[in-house]
């Protein structure tokens, strides 16, 4: 597009003491002429550029102009690539990629600091998960309703949805919407969507409803727990709940107490440390565990 081409060449021109139309031409894939019209856009767009002919000659911006350069620092523009990386790290097309490039074209200085930090927003769906954001995009972009099957706790449904934008929350993503069977905005997570189909239908964009994401509304902290936890799990508290979470007793045990929301959750993070925790509280959730684990010890003694 050409405004993209225009941004990318007034970022060279920032970044670069003088360039030529060859070099222009040949980083941004257009003929020469184009690249001239381009600079003749951004002159009358009130950039003042400068050309100069002969040997050592080029194209420039005005001295007086300079100060702009100033505009983004080095640190800024590390922070920007470091961004587009991450997004390029869920795309399936190279729009990223080829405006990293434009942004660096001549910044040697950042070249330095682009491995400091890495955003890879993929995590192991990268290839499902890709496909699906660009289809989600392309679906917001024209206005169109989303179909798809969702995998919901309790039984699995399709729904129809006016599609408002896309979040990552949580170490995961998730679509915000307006749902045609809640009659209601929703938020579905992306990983139990599949199935997903643009239908052609156009709707009429409603009344901005921004969710509310806090830890608080989404986590309510209802059931209070305390557990005794072998040693050896220390790693996996701290990594979850902080070093905050629990207390070293005197036979070296770790006294956990914390909050958590959902009960079937709560259960079965509970089982994934087997012989390693002794619940103390809550009671229900003692006796349910005693439950399950004879039911386990059933099931395995009759197989």
């Amino acid at each position: 597009m050409k405004t993209d081409r225009l941004i990318g060449i007034l970022s060279v021109l920032l970044q670069r003491e003088k360039v030529t139309a060859p070099e222009l031409a040949r980083q941004f894939e257009v003929s020469r002429r184009t690249i001239n019209r381009d600079i003749e856009a951004l002159c009358i767009a009130g950039i003042p550029i400068r050309t100069v002919q002969g040997a050592g000659g080029g194209i420039c911006i005005e001295d007086g102009y300079r100060m702009d350069r100033t505009l983004l620092t080095p640190k800024d523009m590390q922070m920007i690539l470091a961004g587009l990386r991450s997004l390029d790290s869920v795309s399936v097309s190279r729009y990223c990629s080829r405006l990293m490039e434009k942004l660096k074209i001549g910044s040697s200085g950042f070249a330095g600091g682009e491995d400091s930090i890495r955003i890879d927003l993929s995590s192991w769906y990268r290839g499902a998960i890709a496909s699906k954001i660009e289809l989600i995009q392309e679906a917001v972009e024209e206005r169109r309703h989303l179909t798809f099957r969702y995998y919901a706790p309790g039984r699995d449904s399709v729904r129809t949805v006016e599609p408002c934008y896309l979040i990552f929350q949580w170490s995961s993503w998730y679509l915000w919407g307006w749902c045609g069977e809640r009659r209601d905005f929703r938020l579905f997570k992306l990983n139990r969507m599949e199935e997903l189909f643009i239908e052609e239908t156009v709707f009429e964009p409603r009344e901005p409803v921004e969710p509310d994401l806090s830890d608080q509304r989404i986590f309510p902290g209802n059931i209070r727990v305390k557990a005794l936890f072998d040693p050896d799990v220390k790693w996996r508290l701290v990594e979850e709940f902080g070093t905050g979470s629990f207390a070293e007793t005197g036979d070296g045990r770790l006294l956990f107490t914390g909050d958590y929301t959902n009960r079937q959750h709560l259960l079965s993070w509970l089982l994934s440390f087997g012989d390693q925790v002794l619940v103390l509280e809550p009671a229900d959730v003692r006796a349910e565990l005693i439950e399950k684990a004879a039911a386990m010890l059933a099931r395995y003694r009759q197989a």
